[in-house]
């Protein structure tokens, strides 16, 4: 099977995003959401990081042209009936999920690939809602999507072999690096060592071991990740945080899983991160008050 045609549910930041690198690429890509404006929006969003690029010289004009006709927008699902591969990249449900794919399955012939962009939850769970266990998988890019070099692709059950290797030279095409997770637990790989970094991070601020600040700052300069937990929950939701921590607990039975008091505090307060413009820091005034 050769992938040409790629349909995206939901235009947020992670389809957003695919659909910027897929189409970079030369892929086709259908980019769709239940609300059109929402999809205008993120080709928008897409046309001013190109326009930046321009500036930069780092593209042409001519490139961002090429780029943006390979992506055509939609809000009703029978559109991704002729595509090759569907990425569904909603909001972190499963029932949302699985959802979805049992309409695609519907509308969709037997031969198209059902990949789910979920950072935690179960493949095979999701898989459920479809007639075609053997072609439903996890596909789980990182944000953000043009950037990060990463993409773990994940085993359902039921996962044919034939569907992860199609992927992985779908990951190379796009310049980026794939990881194979070999069996479907909660947190995969990268969610399962960072959640597990978060916690801690979470015991040494209740602890009065140190600050926010120093702890990302100890983070950051001591480790050389990129940013500290705190400054990663923020720019990837505080509730994206709490609700993934709630699955691992409900899935693993540990009470070491369950979403700690302050960051539920934080949550309830709005503080959801750089989207409300204010988390563990707060990005209109530069300070760190919680």
């Amino acid at each position: 099977m050769t992938i040409t045609k790629i349909g995206i549910i939901g235009s947020g930041a992670m389809g957003t995003g695919i659909a910027h690198i897929l189409a970079q690429y030369g892929y086709r890509v259908i980019l769709n959401d239940i609300d059109e404006k929402k999809v205008e929006n993120s080709i928008r969003s897409i046309e001013t990081i190109l326009d930046s690029k321009i500036k930069r010289g780092k593209i042409t004009e001519a490139e961002k042209v090429e780029l943006t006709e390979n992506i055509s927008i939609s809000s009703n699902l029978t559109d991704m009936k002729d595509t090759d591969l569907i990425i569904e990249a909603i909001i972190e449900n499963l029932d949302a999920k699985t959802r979805v794919f049992s309409t695609l399955d519907k509308i969709c012939n037997e031969n198209v690939i059902f990949a789910t962009n979920t950072s935690t939850m179960s493949i095979t769970k999701i898989a459920s809602g479809t007639k075609r266990p053997e072609k439903v998988v996890g596909l789980h890019f990182f944000n953000p999507a043009p950037v990060m070099k990463l993409v773990e692709i994940i085993r359902g059950y039921y996962t044919n072999d034939d569907v992860v290797s199609e992927l992985k030279n779908l990951v190379r095409s796009i310049g980026k690096e794939s990881i194979e997770v070999k069996k479907d637990s909660p947190g995969f790989v990268v969610n399962r060592l960072m959640l597990a970094q978060f916690r801690e991070a979470f015991m040494v601020l209740e602890e009065g071991i140190a600050t926010v600040d120093d702890i990302d700052k100890a983070m950051a300069l001591g480790l050389n990740h990129p940013m500290g937990p705190f400054e990663l929950m923020d720019y990837t939701g505080n509730d994206i945080a709490y609700d993934t921590l709630e699955y691992m607990y409900k899935e693993m039975g540990q009470p070491n899983w369950a979403p700690p008091a302050i960051l539920k505090r934080v949550v309830n307060s709005g503080r959801i991160g750089k989207k409300a413009g204010k988390g563990w820091y707060d990005y209109c005034k530069g300070d760190n008050d919680l």
